[in-house]
């Protein structure tokens, strides 16, 4: 990352950047908290093998603001944070890697709460919570909501039903056409729900078994992953890797609503711009994928983890893109900026009544 640290926490409001290192275990992780006015910090732990150090601090910044907007939007009583370990989860991970990052996670006192994320799994939230109360995503043996691609896949569908509500006047997904890219975890449970209302759905991924498995569970059509984003359909559904739409891609698009659980979908804000001209309705991806961090955060409740109770959060997410749409179109903007507007009013509104709140009379 090019520049002073301390320019770019003050330009997009930062409020710490932790760098934890165990030299005998070779851990180096860098715990980012960008912004607490609705509650602790939230986000999960992830593990990757980035080239620099500065390259790690970018992304455990840009993922950290993400998540104060993605719990912010969905309605959450928390800010957003990130941790990132660096190294290879293939290669490098041991339990003495993740025990460390519990111990540094823990000197915070609540200040950040987390769970797994890209290169982390339920077992290293295991080793870390032997560590520390804070990590709040865990197995269902431990009291937690497990797996948490199926609120994820549940919360994208309900979004994506929020859009064809937007664009076709019914929500109902039935004989809609509709392009996943990306068949893992997420993208499988959409496909579930996709096939389970009716809709025709094609599907691609780089892991042709995935592709073969899940085209004979469900009877769905099967294309390149060259090919998946540029199909004539209603729906494109990106939940694989970030980044696919740009100025190189959008205008091949062939689609109404884009739609899916991919993180950072595009790859520059001008870029949603450019769908917004192509009258293409974009899902923000931290607005429809957030059914993951709502049933993590839902094990802080008094009584600890409710699934309905969860599940039933989670489902609201078609209100929270609703409400993007209509924000984007009294205000004519693009929905990307709907989005953040949105989750701006809701901190705002929390930094208001913390204001109030220590008011005396």
């Amino acid at each position: 990352m090019e520049g002073a640290i301390f320019e770019a926490m003050a330009a997009y409001g930062y409020e710490n950047v932790f760098f934890c290192q165990e030299k005998e275990l070779g851990l180096r992780a860098i715990i980012v908290i960008h912004d607490t006015t609705l509650g602790p910090a939230a986000g999960g732990v992830r593990m990757k093998p980035y080239g620099t150090e500065a390259e790690a601090l970018e992304d455990a910044l840009r993922l950290a603001r993400s998540m104060t907007y993605k719990n912010a939007a969905a309605g959450l009583k928390y800010g957003g944070g990130k941790c990132v370990v660096i190294g290879d989860p293939r290669r490098e991970k041991t339990e003495a890697m993740f025990q460390a990052p519990g111990r540094f996670i823990d000197r915070l006192g609540g200040l950040f709460l987390t769970g797994p994320d890209s290169g982390t799994t339920l077992h290293d939230m295991e080793i870390m919570r032997l560590e520390t109360p804070y990590v709040v995503t865990l197995p269902e043996s431990w009291g937690g909501p497990g797996d948490s691609a199926p609120a994820t896949a549940f919360g994208v569908f309900q979004g994506m039903r929020a859009c064809l509500k937007a664009v076709y006047g019914s929500a109902d997904v039935q004989g809609r056409p509709v392009a996943v890219q990306g068949v893992g975890a997420v993208g499988k449970g959409v496909v579930k729900y996709l096939v389970e209302g009716g809709a025709r759905v094609t599907i691609a991924d780089i892991d042709e078994e995935s592709v073969r498995a899940i085209s004979s569970q469900y009877g769905v059509e099967a294309v390149s992953p060259e090919e998946i984003a540029y199909l004539d359909v209603d729906v494109y559904c990106p939940c694989a890797m970030g980044g696919t739409l740009s100025k190189r891609s959008i205008p091949e698009l062939r689609c109404k609503i884009v739609c899916g659980s991919a993180n950072n979908q595009l790859a520059h804000d001008s870029d949603g711009e450019l769908l917004h001209r192509r009258d293409i309705l974009y899902a923000p991806d931290y607005i429809v994928n957030a059914g993951g961090v709502i049933c993590g955060l839902d094990s802080l409740n008094p009584g600890g983890f409710n699934r309905e109770r969860a599940m039933e959060k989670v489902g609201r997410l078609y209100e929270a893109m609703e409400s993007v749409i209509a924000i984007a179109r009294e205000r004519q903007i693009p929905t990307y900026r709907a989005a953040d507007l949105l989750a701006e009013q809701r901190i705002a509104e929390g930094r208001l009544l913390k204001r109030l709140s220590n008011y005396k009379i």
